[in-house]
């Protein structure tokens, strides 16, 4: 493991102070939209339950994971945190402060403290205008008591901190003359404009090629423990959250289903669904004993989740209860927790850590 990424991954497992952002209990439904008249005349009426009770703390120094398949709610939990999307219900707090605000002053704080960096890094720049101006531009609504020469000091300082050298070889240059890592890092130097607290990376290099992947993560780790800032690095891959990430919390169907520390999230899952997701994804280094879990379905409806718990209709050691109560959160020790009725009596269940089943065993509802 690169000396960078191993220092964040080994991180403590108890950080010594609060979070410096937090979810509580969070909730976000989108309304369904759809022609009048017909069967779609209640479609105002319904909702997608994108994200519900979702509770994540982001603590300084840090980086935490949030791993789910494509439509698990991971990027629209991000969004709010970063105060893009307005919650249904729950808190978000920053520094233990309720953050509420939509616009003005207040809000500008909190994006200040609170930066996104999107997947797509392409999509996130004008292309007819050159790195120097969208840097700038970020300097000086963030400092802009600086004069025009001081901004552009501090243009060329924001490269020099993303390892882009010599920084005036790329303010002048265009988004399309860079490389998607190039291009990447200038995102990042963006929001470092902003002096965050707090970045929440969206599957920050699922668009990049694989061989310049591990130079954007060292970079986002160096800048976790040089910084301190708190890093939420959204992903689908769960071998990179395992060496990645000190802290692991699995996202499915817009629940939050099992957190721990990574290493032990990933080699010893406690959820049938975190054991789907590992055993889909190649790594050699994967212990043997997180065992296989045969996918049986797709994921549910988000319009009309299932009852019980939205993972009961693809999972092969499902019981009666699973498909009528949704599992309460269960403490497994050692800073780890999962929402699973087979973990009902506080301890790890034999069951859920034997490989599983064949599907064709049992019988399975559709979603």
């Amino acid at each position: 493991m690169p000396e960078q990424l191993a220092a964040v991954a080994n991180g403590a497992a108890a950080p010594a102070g609060p979070p410096v952002l937090e979810a509580v209990d969070v909730t976000k439904h989108f309304p369904v939209h759809g022609k009048s008249g017909g069967r779609l005349a209640s479609a105002h009426r319904r909702v997608v339950h994108a994200v519900e009770d979702a509770s994540l703390a982001l603590y300084p120094g840090r980086v935490t994971a949030l791993v789910g398949e494509s439509g698990s709610g991971k990027s629209t939990l991000a969004r709010i945190l970063a105060g893009l999307y307005q919650r249904t219900s729950g808190e978000v707090l920053l520094r233990g402060q309720p953050v509420s605000a939509t616009r003005g002053r207040a809000f500008r704080r909190h994006v200040g403290d609170v930066q996104l960096i999107l997947q797509d890094p392409y999509g996130s720049f004008n292309p007819m205008l050159r790195v120097a101006t969208h840097l700038l531009r970020a300097v000086r609504i963030h400092e802009p008591q600086l004069s025009a020469e001081e901004r552009r000091a501090r243009a060329a300082e924001l490269l020099e901190q993303v390892h882009l050298r010599p920084a005036s070889q790329f303010l002048e240059k265009f988004p399309h003359e860079l490389s998607g890592g190039q291009l990447q890092r200038v995102s990042i130097a963006r929001g470092l404009a902003a002096r965050p607290a707090v970045i929440l990376a969206d599957e920050p290099v699922s668009n990049l090629d694989v061989s310049i992947r591990l130079g954007v993560l060292n970079l986002l780790a160096e800048l976790t423990t040089e910084r301190q800032v708190a890093l939420l690095y959204v992903t689908h891959d769960v071998a990179s959250a395992r060496y990645f990430a000190s802290q692991t919390a699995v996202m499915y169907a817009g629940q939050l289903i099992e957190s721990g520390p990574s290493e032990q999230v990933v080699s010893e899952p406690a959820h049938p669904y975190t054991r789907l997701l590992i055993s889909s994804a190649p790594d050699p280094a994967r212990a043997s004993r997180a065992g296989q879990v045969a996918d049986v379905g797709q994921p549910p409806s988000l319009i009309s989740p299932p009852a019980g718990c939205r993972f009961h209709p693809r999972c092969p050691l499902a019981m009666p209860e699973c498909a009528t109560q949704a599992p309460p959160r269960f403490e497994l020790g050692q800073g780890r927790w999962t929402r699973c009725w087979l973990y009902r009596d506080g301890t790890t269940s034999e069951k859920a850590t034997t490989t599983s089943p064949d599907p064709s065993d049992r019988e399975v509802s559709g979603p």
